[in-house]
């Protein structure tokens, strides 16, 4: 495989928004082949939050979409050997399933592949409040490999739009595969605070 593969799935939770942007990031650097799957949940989301259209667009710059049905898709077997995948945003639904071993999508199987070929799994999730089994189903996954990293943005970087804020989230989830042909660096933490600050 010389040029890396990455999945990106999403899944029907609000902040479709991040999971299109991490697709437009990625055909941006040209430096991987992109494959896409979207549940149907996905797509009323993405309908609601970005607009008619949005989907197919990112569909159009990745190097396959695939149907959430097709659990015969390359992606869904160990021997299509990819860099790993990102799940943004990914359900509690969905997190419960790959948690569980629920194989019953093309979005989960190929989710569990990464498991088990020892790949990066990025799971973005999108709930609060949580309860005690969305708890626990997070920590299978992260004892299975897998890397839970919530939707939330850095209020630290000032961000001026909710665009920004998404952008970074989007930056964050593909640096966290680990490649650096692929990353996009988000900025950085820098304390610049006075050494000694006055009484507020």
């Amino acid at each position: 495989m010389n040029t890396p593969r990455v999945i990106v799935g999403i899944s029907g939770a609000s902040g479709a928004a991040v999971g299109i942007r991490i697709v437009e990031l990625l055909a941006a650097r040209d430096a991987c082949e992109i494959h896409l799957v979207a549940t149907r949940a996905a797509e009323r989301t993405i309908r609601h939050e970005v607009g008619d259209g949005a989907l197919a667009r990112a569909a159009a710059l990745s190097h396959r979409y695939h149907h959430i049905d097709d659990v015969g898709a390359c992606i869904a077997s160990g021997s299509f050997r990819a860099l790993g995948m990102i799940i943004a945003p990914c359900s509690i639904r969905s997190l419960s399933a790959i948690a569980s071993g629920n194989l019953d999508t093309l979005l989960t199987r190929a989710a569990d592949v990464q498991l088990k070929e020892r790949r990066k799994l990025v799971l973005m999730l999108r709930e609060s409040p949580l309860h005690l089994g969305h708890i626990r189903s997070m920590a299978q996954v992260t004892e299975y490999g897998g890397i839970v990293a919530p939707l939330a943005p850095a209020f630290y970087l000032r961000p001026q739009s909710l665009s920004e804020m998404i952008e970074h989230m989007a930056m964050r989830a593909i640096g966290l595969l680990g490649a650096d042909d692929l990353s996009v660096p988000p900025p950085e933490w820098s304390d610049d605070t006075p050494p000694t600050c006055p009484r507020p």
